[in-house]
């Protein structure tokens, strides 16, 4: 059995010193990770060089990403190389990513633009803001006293994982915040539909503190199919869910 699992935070650069990520630890993954390799199962770990990662052995390899972009550059690479019985995507995937920084000055002058035609501003007026002349700065300048940032939405990458292994097993994880559970587990159903998953593991950030971490596992039938406490307890039910529908 082959499995691929993602862990971690991606991070979008800002410029060559500063990025916008997550707190994403990689920890639930990592755990993740080594219950399969206690049943020798052979696992393809994607994440990032900050986060937690599993000890090195014989069936484990570990691929390093930082953005987005090398995500879906390496999940692309890593499913036309290999068949994979499960795919599981708990990485943290940055929603959107930086394409343009503007000092105060900058910002005010381009403002400034679109006010003087006195005419409403449109969608297409907005790419003022996401155009630039330049490439990106190497570092940006702190001699302003606000820095805006413009950020484009990234592409959702756990939809290319059916793209191209349509009979693949594939497990997605939501967060929400401060939600009631049937608000929950609709939208974590929601997100299995979308995605064409098999399971989705949905846990709310408010339940996640002092070594607790609640999260219902979504069937296909938009039901729990089982429930956990603990990180530790979410990683088995994940492998008891794989083995059983492999």
């Amino acid at each position: 059995m082959r499995i691929l699992i993602t862990a971690g935070g991606t991070s979008e650069k800002i410029d060559d010193v500063r990025a916008i990520t997550n707190h994403s630890t990689g920890q639930l993954g990592c755990l993740i990770a080594e219950a399969f390799l206690t049943q020798e199962i052979t696992v393809d770990y994607v994440t990032t060089a900050q986060a937690l990662q599993p000890a090195a052995q014989e069936e484990l390899t570990i691929y390093t990403i930082d953005d987005t972009h090398s995500l879906a550059e390496m999940l692309d690479s890593l499913l036309q190389q290999h068949t994979y019985d499960a795919v599981i995507h708990s990485m943290a995937v940055s929603d959107f990513s930086p394409v343009q920084s503007l000092s105060q000055e900058q910002f005010l002058d381009k403002i400034n633009q679109l006010i003087v035609r006195q005419q409403p501003v449109t969608k297409e007026d907005l790419q003022l803001f996401s155009e630039s002349t330049q490439a990106k700065e190497t570092k940006i300048s702190s001699n302003t006293d606000q820095l805006y940032l413009v950020l484009n939405k990234t592409p959702k990458v756990i939809q290319q994982i059916k793209q191209r292994q349509p009979e693949t097993m594939l497990i997605g994880f939501k967060l929400l915040v401060d939600v009631p559970k049937e608000e929950l587990i609709s939208v974590a159903y929601q997100s299995l539909q979308k995605n064409q998953a098999t399971y989705v593991l949905a846990n709310d950030l408010t339940s996640i503190h002092n070594g607790q971490h609640h999260g219902y596992l979504v069937n296909q039938n938009g039901e729990v199919e089982a429930e956990a406490t603990s990180k530790g307890q979410i990683a088995q039910l994940i492998v008891k869910a794989v083995t059983k529908h492999v």
